[in-house]
């Protein structure tokens, strides 16, 4: 494997983020540069992963840094995918919370199976309300 530099001060652009989802496979609407543009901007914590100056994998995550972190977005670029990278994004995204207690996050149906290996539990105690879009 090539080496992968994980970040956390390296900011992206939107067209970098919305090349990662694309290649990643994640469900996000990587056309829509306004929102992509927004996505990148608005993180409190951004943990990138890139093979030189290519972006390849990507953590961004809404946090107060005291009380708790949703990780909004893990992806990894296909290409990239069962090299430790996803894990590598979480571990780093955990680094940089400290004690934050609770790291949570929303699966798709397709990753349900990769979180435990990577050392999250599901609970059954959430709540959703999805607006239409």
């Amino acid at each position: 494997m090539p080496d992968i530099l994980i970040d956390t001060e390296r900011r992206v652009t939107a067209a970098e983020l919305a090349g990662v989802f694309a290649r990643s496979g994640i469900n996000r609407r990587s056309d829509d540069a306004a929102l992509m543009r927004n996505m990148a901007e608005s993180a409190d914590l951004l943990v990138t992963a890139w093979d030189g100056g290519r972006l390849v994998g990507v953590a961004r995550s809404l946090t107060d840094f005291c009380a708790a972190c949703y990780l909004a977005d893990l992806a990894v670029d296909r290409d990239y995918q069962r090299r430790g990278i996803g894990a590598m994004l979480v571990e780093r995204t955990r680094a940089a919370l400290g004690a934050v207690p609770t790291l949570l996050l929303l699966a798709a149906p397709g990753a349900m199976a990769y979180y435990p290996k990577i050392g999250f539990a599901a609970v059954d105690n959430g709540w959703v309300i999805r607006t239409p879009r």
